[in-house]
């Protein structure tokens, strides 16, 4: 039993838990919590050396400060290589990295990672969706994997299924 367990997490889907930078304050709310803009970092849970900074809507307000408000699509994403490149495991094309629940049931807003071998960039993009439909909005970072040794040696390109 203890192995099936085992075998079973894992094979789910690595991702990553994000780190609240800061946060500000963008309509004041008599009764609950305001609307925010919320920072948050995370980092590539394959690809060592990579973080990656997002900011998003959150709605306040009673229903926001009760957790059944649905947040906007609106989101943010930076990604910068911030220490040596090692890839951890073998990279899928729009493979998600990051989720975070923006309703009570439906809606999240989501960071998928794909690698453009021609560019040895790895790019980073994030975007809200409901069990039926999505938004159009999105915002895109990449990040061109760069020697950070003395000696300029570039990591080995990642295995990548496209």
């Amino acid at each position: 039993m203890r192995r099936v367990l085992i075998a079973v997490c894992l094979a789910l889907p690595t991702v990553a838990a994000a780190e609240q930078i800061g946060e500000v304050s963008t309509v004041f709310k008599l009764l609950g919590a305001n609307h925010k803009i919320v920072v948050e970092a995370f980092d590539d849970p394959k690809v060592e050396g990579v973080s990656c900074f997002l900011s998003r809507a959150k709605t306040g307000g009673i229903r926001g400060s009760l957790g059944l408000a649905e947040d906007t699509s609106d989101a943010s994403i930076d990604c910068r290589q911030t220490g040596p490149v090692k890839y951890l495991e073998e990279l899928e094309a729009g493979e998600q990295v990051f989720r975070q629940r923006t309703s009570i049931l439906f809606k999240k807003l989501q960071v998928v990672r794909f690698y453009d071998p021609a560019r040895n960039a790895l790019v980073y993009l994030t975007y809200s969706d409901r069990v039926i439909e999505g938004s159009p909005k999105n915002s895109i970072s990449a990040v061109v994997v760069e020697p950070w040794n003395v000696d300029g040696e570039l990591p080995e390109p990642p295995t990548y299924d496209d």
